[in-house]
């Protein structure tokens, strides 16, 4: 602060605490004060269970940020946001922290240099109690790609999308026409050549993809085949090959908190809106501030009661979601209770005529990857999952996944990825599979699903096999077994998409008919 700046009246902003990134260290060249920061602001509801932030108090956010010296880049009631913009000191003290530049390890491993603040926020007394999340301010990579590559010598057996198709009985004579699916991706790119390219090599004609750039990210391809684009084309390629009539947006944004925040923002608020939105980028929930955890999973509602899905990939680490302390890990967005969370398997089937010859718990070993699972350590569990079975052992919370499909890398997807032929895994592609799922179910029954999840575990009980579902009931992913109905690694199981529909069509009818099933 300087000697003539007036001394601000800040109030904490409750889980915005953060530890230091991992082995940060001070980058070779300091942070300027005068460097631009760009952060989004998160607003508190304007009724309890309805979309959009009070005028009045978008109103109290920007004059309050203005009168200060902050420059509102923009400001939406419907989504709850205000997009900011100031120099790195101004910024640091309105929201009581001290930002620098700093060299750490991102969750992929790779060393990045950017943004940094440990510690709590705050923000200017008129805010408190309106501005639920300041995101951005630490511009830390988030969250990684779910995705797994196969050695050409350990692939046993690979499928393309529409043989996934068949083997998981995908309601036939739809194609997700009509229907409008996103992809969220924190990096990467495609190329139009090449998905025409890969969709023709299918036999059909893909879907019109549009790709959305937030935050200043855009659509990059060719930079990282073992990476992002591999992630992005592995997506669009999954989604598109099993609802080739549906229209997909990829949403490309920076992989920030905040950039995380504000590309589900989009996809959830955009027209027409989405049937399904697809993620296969997470993080542990120990890894997530509380603010940023909240402010996503508030967002995921907002798609809830606007009528989109959410698919989620689960994580390809296993019970401990990668960490190193012994303990188990749910993956996030994955355990958040407004979401689908996908988990995965090793499947062995007939790619010809669809015939499931076996269908495991997908689990390699610690360096071969393995389905995320478990029970949240942070969200409560839903009613709607209290009769599934979920173990208690870490006091009540929203168990995780709560479907599966293939994601075996040596069971894998044929994908073609910056020219190249591949076979790729992981729970990354089991959120796209289940979002095209998702587009043809909605196109078949005319309507929209929201927390389909709520849905799909109706009638289920515990040790008992869910219709409509493929029970998968062998192997484990560390801590947790597989066994008969829900199981903490592949939930109530993979997709029979035709007896899906049937289950959706039979209880859309006994609720509008009550008593006469």
């Amino acid at each position: 602060m300087q000697p003539n700046e007036p001394l601000l009246d800040l109030r904490p902003l409750a889980g915005s605490e953060r530890p230091p990134a991992p082995t940060a260290s001070p980058a070779a060249q300091p942070l300027d004060p005068q460097a631009t920061v760009e952060a989004t602001l998160l607003l508190r509801r304007a009724v309890e269970g309805a979309v959009g932030a009070d005028p009045a108090d978008l109103a109290t956010v920007t004059d309050t940020l203005s009168g200060l010296g902050v420059q509102i880049l923009s400001a939406d009631a419907p989504s709850r946001r205000v997009r900011i913009a100031g120099p790195a000191s101004l910024v640091g003290r309105v929201f009581g922290t001290d930002l620098q530049q700093v060299s750490s390890r991102a969750p992929d491993g790779r060393a990045v240099s950017h943004r940094h603040r440990t510690g709590g926020l705050s923000v200017p007394a008129p805010l408190d109690g309106i501005v639920t999340a300041v995101l951005g301010l630490d511009d830390r990579p988030q969250a990684r790609a779910q995705l797994r590559i196969a050695a050409a010598a350990a692939v046993s057996v690979s499928y393309t999308p529409p043989q996934l198709a068949k083997i998981y009985r995908f309601p036939p004579g739809t194609d997700g026409s009509g229907q409008s699916l996103a992809i969220i991706e924190l990096g990467g790119g495609f190329a139009q050549s090449e998905l025409d390219t890969y969709f023709a090599g299918l036999g059909i004609t893909g879907p019109t993809v549009t790709a959305v750039g937030v935050d200043g990210a855009n659509n990059q391809p060719g930079q990282d085949p073992q990476g992002a684009d591999g992630e992005v084309l592995l997506d669009i390629e999954v989604a598109g090959g099993l609802a080739p009539g549906a229209q997909l947006v990829v949403y490309f944004a920076p992989n920030t908190d905040a950039g995380f925040l504000d590309a589900v923002s989009e996809a959830v608020h955009a027209k027409p809106t989405p049937a399904a939105i697809s993620i296969s980028w997470g993080l542990s929930e120990d890894d997530w501030t509380a603010q940023a955890r909240n402010a996503l999973d508030s967002v995921f509602a907002d798609a809830v009661l606007l009528g989109s899905t959410v698919t989620a990939a689960a994580g390809d680490n296993g019970s401990s979601d990668g960490a190193t302390d012994g303990r188990d890990h749910a993956d996030f967005p994955a355990s958040s209770p407004n979401v689908l969370a996908c988990g995965g398997t090793s499947l062995n089937a007939d790619p010809t005529n669809g015939a499931v010859s076996g269908e495991t718990v997908w689990n390699n070993g610690a360096q071969g990857g393995a389905t995320g699972g478990g029970v949240s350590d942070v969200f409560a569990q839903p009613t709607w999952q209290a009769t599934a079975g979920v173990p208690a052992r870490q006091g009540g919370g929203r168990g995780v996944p709560d479907v599966a499909a293939n994601a075996d890398p040596q069971t894998g997807y044929q994908v073609l990825v910056d020219g190249a032929q591949v076979v790729y895994g992981g729970t990354s592609a089991v959120a796209p599979l289940w979002a095209g799922l998702i587009a043809r179910l909605a196109q078949a029954t005319g309507r929209s699903f929201g927390l389909l999840a709520a849905e799909l575990y109706q009638g289920t009980s515990t040790g008992q096999a869910a219709a409509g579902f493929r029970d998968v009931t062998s192997g484990d992913n560390g801590s947790f077994a597989a066994g008969p109905g829900w199981d903490a690694c592949t939930g109530l199981g993979s997709p029979d998409g035709t007896a899906l529909l049937t289950l959706l069509q039979r209880q859309a009818d006994a609720q509008l008919a009550p008593g006469l099933e």
